[in-house]
């Protein structure tokens, strides 16, 4: 019949809607990335109902016998906090069901991203959410060149023990952009630590990185950052171009178009 995607509280219960509130308890049953956790909340409001867990390793099983129950049931699917699908699982699911016409009703509400950039400082007219990045070192560097020439705030989530390692590779990839980190929204312990990324070594030393954790750095604003246009007026101005973007000294160049023309 039909799939609810209901956004739930990413740190303080109170930022629930009164209709995602109305919806769980009309629904025949809950979708839940952890039933533990889901419970959690669904007791502090008093919604007794029947919840079937959905988390990634499972997610095509799961599936199958979800939609099954919705040829004549109606559901909600929530996560752990805030919105599903959002660097949650929900969207195998959510597809599956579109291509078996089963009715898609998303609510809005809570989400992590929205509250940490309109706080952060750093322009949120036009900006890109880009989810978690990489784990190795590498994969992370040549993720984050692929975004250098962006002219758009970027935003992230992290896990709080890589927090450090995300901004040394930023600050390499990057060069001294702002940025914020914005920890624990919405709980006892939110923060939000702004600077620039040269400094954020001694921004953070006193911080205790733990929760959630959103990080935010401004787009590629200045002029000198762009890539300028390439101009050749002479074979000297290939070679230098090679030799800048691409790391190939002139008789490497050399030797690669003797060996294309032969």
């Amino acid at each position: 019949m039909s799939i609810y995607i209901v956004p739930v509280p990413i740190g303080n219960l109170k930022d629930i809607t009164l209709r995602a509130i109305e919806i769980l308890k009309e629904v025949d049953f809950i979708i839940a990335e952890d039933t533990r956790y889901s419970l959690k909340l669904l007791n502090y409001f008093g919604i007794k109902k029947s919840i079937i867990s959905y988390y990634k390793p499972c997610e095509n099983k799961k599936a199958e016998k979800i939609l099954s129950l919705l040829k004549t049931k109606k559901a909600a699917l929530i996560t752990d906090s805030g919105t599903p699908l959002i660097s949650d699982p929900g969207f195998i699911l959510i597809k599956k069901a579109i291509e078996n016409g089963v009715e898609i009703i998303p609510l809005p509400g809570p989400t992590a991203f929205v509250p940490a950039i309109v706080a952060s400082g750093i322009d949120p007219s036009k900006f890109i959410f880009l989810g978690f990045s990489p784990r190795k070192k590498g994969e992370l560097i040549k993720y984050l060149k692929t975004l250098a020439y962006l002219e758009y705030t970027l935003v992230f989530y992290e896990s709080p023990r890589r927090v450090e390692n995300f901004l040394i590779a930023a600050l390499s990839v990057f060069g001294n952009r702002r940025f914020a980190v914005v920890k624990e929204i919405s709980k006892k312990n939110e923060k939000i630590i702004r600077g620039k990324l040269i400094e954020f070594a001694k921004i953070i030393e006193s911080e205790t990185i733990l929760g959630e954790i959103v990080i935010i750095i401004e787009g590629n604003f200045e002029k000198n950052r762009k890539e300028k246009a390439l101009k050749i007026t002479s074979r000297d101005d290939i070679f230098e171009y090679f030799k800048e973007k691409h790391n190939i000294s002139k008789n490497d160049l050399k030797k690669i178009l003797i060996k294309k023309n032969k």
